[in-house]
């Protein structure tokens, strides 16, 4: 063999190493039923409480941004807590991860991590919102640290687009990734706590609201969020499409109804702006890029983000401990 061929394949096989030890059906032998019990867990939560999809799928991408998909903001371990950030405000679903454990303990204790029932969970939410089904790699560990401090790098709704692609970017996330995994939004709500300053305090000196809201949705935002108003109002992140997994949140970016600061920033920025555009070209579908497809490209690749395999972290016995 040429030597440049064989340091090539080494290369690839370090690569490979690199990204820790995960695969499809990781439990097929020590845990068969592992992925239908979160599955079943995950819809009885959904048909309990439908906003539980988009809660579920937000866990895991809080999870991932902090230490890697490591299970470290289900810890409960004090004030220093991780899921105590500002960044995890509103973040939900630990209940039904650890229903899921629970199950999961009773039929092969010790096997299975928190951290891959929470990337297990996050599929499972899609498919119950209309979303695409996809195949999860598995043989996360679970960490061993949660601490507050370790979270002050969270994307916020706050973040320019700037700030943003820089955090994705040290995940190793592109921009792609950025507006595909904002997409998330397609489902779920936030709280008009989270749009007080883009509808009434938008500009530095004060005052004003974001120029980037279309005239005829900013008196829609304003009526649910009055300047006076109950901070906890809930409204539809993805107006008109709330609860279907889909396209739609991006064409209410591109046409200035976006909820959410940071996802409107996405249409201010050549970059960004492009990939968005590309799912709606006249090519688009059939010629164009498959938005479901690049979906699942984006978070499965989210999901690998410093996870712990092999010696590294341990398998909690319950997901709020260390243990």
């Amino acid at each position: 063999m040429a030597p440049f061929v064989f340091l090539s394949l080494l290369f690839l096989c370090l690569i490979g190493d690199s990204k820790g030890q995960l695969r499809v059906g990781f439990y097929s032998n020590t845990c068969p039923q592992a992925e239908a019990t979160v599955h079943d867990v995950v819809r009885q939560a959904v048909v309990s409480d439908n906003s539980m999809a988009a809660g579920l799928l937000r866990l895991h991408f809080h999870d991932c941004f902090v230490e890697g998909c490591d299970g470290s903001i289900l810890i409960e371990n004090g004030p220093q807590k991780e899921k105590s950030a500002n960044g995890h405000q509103g973040v939900k679903g630990f209940d039904v991860i650890e229903r899921a454990k629970a199950r999961l303990e009773a039929s092969c204790p010790g096997v299975v991590s928190c951290a891959d029932i929470v990337a297990l969970a996050a599929r499972d939410a899609i498919i119950m919102a209309n979303g695409p089904s996809y195949q999860v790699p598995t043989g996360r560990r679970d960490g061993l640290v949660s601490d507050v401090s370790l979270a002050k790098d969270m994307p916020d709704v706050s973040d320019s687009i700037q700030q943003l692609k820089t955090k994705f970017l040290n995940k190793g996330l592109t921009e792609k990734d950025l507006v595909l995994l904002s997409a998330a939004h397609t489902i779920g709500t936030t709280a008009c706590f989270f749009m007080t300053k883009r509808l009434y305090n938008f500009f530095p000196f004060g005052g004003g609201s974001d120029p980037a809201i279309s005239p005829f949705f900013l008196p829609q935002l304003k009526a649910k969020c009055p300047q006076n108003g109950d901070i906890n109002t809930r409204l539809a992140i993805d107006e008109g499409s709330d609860k279907r997994f889909d396209k739609n949140i991006l064409k209410n970016i591109r046409d200035g109804f976006a909820v959410l600061e940071s996802d409107a920033r996405l249409n201010d920025d050549i970059a960004t702006r492009s990939v968005i555009d590309s799912y709606f070209s006249p090519m688009n579908p059939i010629f164009g890029p498959s938005f479901e497809n690049d979906f699942v490209h984006s978070i499965v690749k989210m999901g690998q983000i410093g996870v712990k395999t092999g010696s590294a972290g341990n398998i909690r016995h319950v997901c709020s401990g260390f243990h």
